[in-house]
């Protein structure tokens, strides 16, 4: 893919998180998508990119905004930074009670493109700083 079409790519990877569409999200990923969970593991393929998904609905509502897309020559791997604006619905196992807390945080994504679609997605984030925000919320 040329160094444009990834940059379309991971745009419309973001517009379908932001309008809460996993059905568009995984139409853009490969059958066998690599997905390195934030200070967790890696998950290989659509079904289990599906399940996590529904997870996060159930726990988490987000909204990406000041999104900057970087994307390498070639058009091969991209990453981008972006501001994570969510709301705690629901207790996650492990995690701190949700009370319907409100948190803002940096993070970041890569990406690598394979055959014009996502083969993988590396999420960043700082948890330790989430955690003070709901627990403080």
């Amino acid at each position: 893919m040329s160094e444009h079409e990834t940059r379309a790519l991971v745009g419309r990877y973001f517009e379908a998180f932001n309008a809460a569409d996993s059905e568009a999200m995984l139409a853009l990923l490969a059958e066998d998508v690599a997905h390195d969970i934030n200070q967790g593991g890696r998950e290989i393929g659509l079904e289990k990119f599906r399940w996590f998904l529904g997870m996060m609905a159930r726990h988490y509502r987000e909204q990406l905004s000041d999104i900057a897309i970087m994307v390498a020559e070639g058009g091969g791997r991209a990453a981008a930074e972006f501001t994570v604006r969510g709301t705690y619905l629901a207790t996650a196992e492990g995690l701190p009670e949700a009370k319907g807390q409100n948190y803002t945080l940096p993070a970041g994504i890569f990406f690598d493109v394979d055959d014009g679609r996502i083969s993988r997605v590396t999420t960043y984030y700082n948890l330790q700083d989430w955690i003070e925000q709901v627990s403080a919320g």
